[in-house]
């Protein structure tokens, strides 16, 4: 019987990639999304930026086997007369069928249970020396404290923005607003909004907000053209002040994280009173309203100002720890100037992002961060599984000749330092210095 299937081309499939016309392939069958991208749980860029392209790779990596059934609805009719897939592309789709069928995306643990329990321990014992101890060390151990507990509330908000770890969407819910909002003052909306552009375009300097870190930081002499933020939509001037801050980041990048926080809180308000489509904004808005209430009354009940500005200190500089090291698994891999792709998701996976070695007692302390690469192949995959699937991923990547990079927690800081030390001391030799004075001349002439 004659082919009844109506076909079209990748060519034609790219005209379809503007808000209002967001077409997509999903393994070689094409999709509307156009009205579907304001509903979108993942938020809007991962289908803004991906559109007009196949994306199969990207859906099986971000969706249980329980969405497919949810296609249909948005099927033009259309199939892609010439849609493959690289080898790379059917292994991986592979590993996620059979990561699937042994129930590894089910089977969660207790993570969240303990990580909760932790937290309760360590908001009680801070509160506890706030109020009843009397001495200088117990408010400073407390501050220290409050850091531990916003950490763990960073594991807890991560995990649950990619998959369900409690045992229904409203306790994910609830979860999620208490340890984020409540507890730590991150909007969980602002945070899956960031870190889905993240893992979509991961290592993208256009794409990737985890990488647009101007005027602060910059991970490569690409940012000197002062490139356009997709993201934030807005250019990312390299103006001489910048210059001035990119020349130095190698010694104020430790300092400039124990305060990154400052700028989770700002990015949270700046999402949630903008006018964008938010999911649950007035719930988003009074769990951190709530933060914002109880955390400055728990500081004021310190006996002095010298006090209160070293609980706060404390607080932030532990959580430093954290900014750290959402850092080290991306800033030292590589780069690229373009948009995300759908066919080389697998490659673009592993090419950004950096595995840190380390025992297994010890991953409590990266949260599930120290197998990046997995991470990003897996996003659904529950923490306590990674582990377990290493071995699978690093076959793959040998079979295909794809790098695997693993260090040690100590040398994955040094690469990071190292990345910014190059791109700063090119900061300083561009061949349009900005204007010279005896300050800059000080500052610049041991490096």
């Amino acid at each position: 019987m004659a082919d009844s299937r109506k076909y079209i081309t990748s060519e034609e499939l790219k005209n379809h990639n503007k808000p209002g016309d967001l077409w997509i392939s999903i393994q070689g069958k094409v999709y509307d999304v156009s009205n579907w991208v304001k509903e979108h749980p993942g938020g809007d860029f991962p289908l803004l930026n991906l559109a007009g392209q196949d994306v199969t790779d990207a859906f099986v990596a971000f969706h249980p086997a329980t969405a497919w059934q949810y296609l249909d609805k948005f099927f033009k009719g259309f199939y892609l007369n010439d849609y493959s897939a690289s080898e790379v592309s059917k292994d991986y789709r592979r590993l996620v069928s059979d990561f699937t069928k042994m129930g590894l995306f089910e089977k969660k643990g207790h993570v969240c249970l303990f990580t909760m329990c932790l937290m309760a321990m360590l908001f009680s014992l801070s509160v506890y020396g706030i109020l009843c101890c009397q001495s200088l060390l117990a408010h400073l151990i407390s501050g220290g404290l409050m850091g531990c507990l916003w950490i763990q509330s960073g594991w807890i908000g991560h995990d649950s923005g990619h998959y369900q770890v409690m045992s229904t969407r409203g306790f994910n819910r609830f979860a999620q607003v208490l340890t984020g909002n409540c507890l730590a003052g991150i909007s969980i909306a602002w945070w899956k909004w960031n870190h889905n552009a993240h893992h979509i375009a991961c290592n993208s300097l256009e794409y990737d907000p985890d990488l647009q870190h101007m005027p602060f930081f910059a991970v490569s002499s690409k940012f000197f053209d002062s490139l356009t933020s997709y993201f934030y939509d807005r250019k990312m001037n390299f103006d001489s002040f910048t210059r001035f801050l990119i020349s130095h980041q190698h010694w104020t990048f430790y300092p400039v994280m124990c305060f990154a926080r400052i700028n989770l809180f700002a990015q949270s308000f700046i999402l949630l009173l903008s006018n964008k489509n938010v999911p649950h904004r007035v719930q988003e808005l009074f769990g951190v309203v709530s933060f914002w209430i109880w955390y400055p009354l728990l500081v004021s009940c310190l006996p002095n100002w010298g006090e209160r500005i070293m609980f706060v200190l404390a607080s932030f500089t532990v959580t430093g720890i954290q900014h750290v090291q959402f850092c080290l698994n991306h800033f030292s891999s590589e780069i690229y100037v373009a948009p995300p792709k759908g066919n080389d998701w697998f490659e673009k996976q592993t090419n950004g992002s950096l595995n840190i070695s380390c025992p297994s007692w010890m991953d409590w302390f990266h949260g599930g961060l120290q197998f990046q690469i997995e991470h990003h192949l897996f996003p659904r995959l529950p923490r306590c599984q990674l582990r377990k699937v290493s071995p699978f991923v690093k076959d793959l990547c040998k079979n295909h000749g794809l790098p695997y990079s693993c260090v040690s927690f100590w040398k994955s800081n040094v690469l990071t330092i190292s990345t910014l030390r190059a791109a700063a001391l090119q900061a300083r030799d561009l061949t349009k210095p900005i204007p010279k004075n005896l300050v800059w001349e000080a500052v610049n002439t041991h490096g």
